[in-house]
């Protein structure tokens, strides 16, 4: 045994291909369970999750005749519960989801791996939900007023014009957004990681950053609805979130010596 594999040991055992797949199906069950526990749980509490998303597009709608959502056919307000109860246990139980997938792989890496690792691992968790409450608070509220003030009561040549959202589509959107600006919230962890393992430097992002502004506006283009401000909304975060990669990425990035500098 090494020297380095002395003070950095690593705890995995040699297992045959049939272990494996055993302690993989044991924390797939254990994640399977956990989501259904969680499901049935938020299924019970579906109509009060929907009443949460549906408060900021409540808000907006105070004090205009028709403040109701609808729905054209028999079913569809079923699986719209069905649909937010699967959303909410999908947050309830990725603390879940994410420890087993961790002590699956944690075993065959060594300790300053998991050393590595951990502040990736507390950092996703969070960066998603500054992620989702930033598409919550502040852009759904903003965004709803926007595509509101299209109606017209009196309408052209008589025909008013009135918002009457459905359910179903009202919910696929905001659980589109929270999805779309929490996973672009994670944009540090990424470059971070790559940083980490040496396929990307500080150096090189700060040359790319006018590509990347461009490419940030490029995909709230394709991510977001198609308004100026919520567009704008998710692209200057994540600017401001490609700002600080760099700054993580020079603070986890494997030193290099003047000469490998030099030379690039």
């Amino acid at each position: 045994m090494s020297e380095t594999e002395t003070q950095d040991p690593i705890n995995d055992k040699a297992m045959p291909l049939l272990d494996h797949l055993i302690e993989l199906r044991r924390r797939l069950l254990w994640s399977g369970a956990a989501f259904l526990i969680a499901f049935l749980i938020c299924y019970y509490y579906s109509a009060w999750i929907y009443g949460f998303l549906a408060r900021p597009l409540a808000q907006a709608l105070q004090g205009q005749p028709h403040t109701q959502l609808i729905f054209t056919q028999l079913y569809e307000a079923f699986f719209t519960y069905l649909k937010v109860a699967m959303f909410g246990a999908l947050f309830i139980s990725f603390p879940v989801l994410a420890t087993q997938l961790w002590m699956f792989v944690a075993p065959g890496l060594y300790r300053s791996e998991k050393r590595a690792m951990l502040p990736f691992l507390v950092a996703t968790p969070i960066l998603f939900i500054m992620g989702a409450a930033l598409a919550y608070f502040f852009v759904f509220p903003y965004a709803w007023r926007f595509f509101l003030s299209f109606q017209s009561p009196k309408g052209g040549g008589g025909l008013p014009i009135v918002a009457m959202p459905r359910v179903s589509e009202y919910l696929a959107l905001v659980m589109k957004l929270i999805l779309a600006f929490g996973v672009a919230f994670e944009l540090p962890v990424g470059l971070s990681l790559l940083a980490k393992v040496g396929i990307l430097t500080s150096k090189q992002l700060k040359a790319y950053r006018r590509y990347a502004y461009v490419g940030m506006f490029v995909i709230a283009a394709v991510l977001a609805p198609p308004d100026v401000f919520t567009q704008t909304g998710l692209a200057v975060p994540l600017i401001l979130l490609y700002e600080s990669s760099i700054i993580a990425a020079r603070m986890v990035e494997p030193k290099r010596d003047e000469a490998d500098e030099s030379e690039d």
